[in-house]
């Protein structure tokens, strides 16, 4: 069996993450906590406020409007009114993807 499907299943939760960071960090995983929710806090609030979040060598946050639209119902193929929408939308940088299409070739 092919090793690279097992590792996209794998996951880092919250608490992994905030361990790994304080680690890195040389903080405390209290400190390491609070800054990231923090941040998170931030982004979030940025990002509802129609702010686009740039974070240069990682990506970028911005809110993205989708309209109103006509689709159709995949059971019965009849038309339906899709109402507008407000989403959230994340473009990693150049140097991210990078990252990840290295990793594809590994």
């Amino acid at each position: 069996m092919d090793p690279a499907p097992m590792a996209l299943t794998m996951h880092m939760n919250k608490r992994e993450l905030i361990e790994k960071a304080a680690a890195e960090a040389g903080l405390s995983r209290r400190q390491t906590a609070a800054a990231l929710e923090a941040i998170l806090g931030t982004i979030q609030t940025a990002v509802a406020a129609e702010d686009k979040v740039a974070i240069p060598g990682f990506g970028s946050f911005e809110i993205v409007h989708k309209p109103a639209r006509t689709g159709r119902n995949p059971q019965t193929g009849e038309p339906l009114e899709i109402a507008e929408t407000w989403t959230a939308k994340f473009k990693p940088s150049p140097g991210f993807m990078g990252l990840i299409r290295q990793r594809k070739k590994d």
